[in-house]
């Protein structure tokens, strides 16, 4: 068999077997490191509140997706829950 012919079989013997490693790991990786995406929560309704100590600031939370703590004059803010107010009884 020609040197060339040789040559040329192994060429392709290491493509196919780079492409079915490369097809392998792909698959097996395919699902490290995702996060499942979740919809976000309507909370609205139950008074969700982050304050910030320094300075008294608050921020109402109508929607939570990811729980991600906000900064505010350099210091995280206070998670804090009050009491649901009805309009009608005020």
């Amino acid at each position: 068999m020609p040197f060339a012919l040789r040559v040329l079989i192994a060429f392709a013997i290491g493509g196919v077997i780079l492409f079915v490693g490369y097809r392998f790991l792909r698959a097996i990786g395919a699902g490290v490191g995702q996060a499942r995406e979740e919809e976000p929560e309507d909370v609205g309704d139950l008074d969700v509140f982050f304050v910030c100590a320094e300075c008294g600031t608050e921020y109402k939370v109508t929607r939570l997706g990811e729980l991600t703590v906000p900064r505010h004059c350099g210091e995280p803010m206070e998670v804090v829950r009050r009491p649901v107010q009805h309009p009608e009884l005020n």
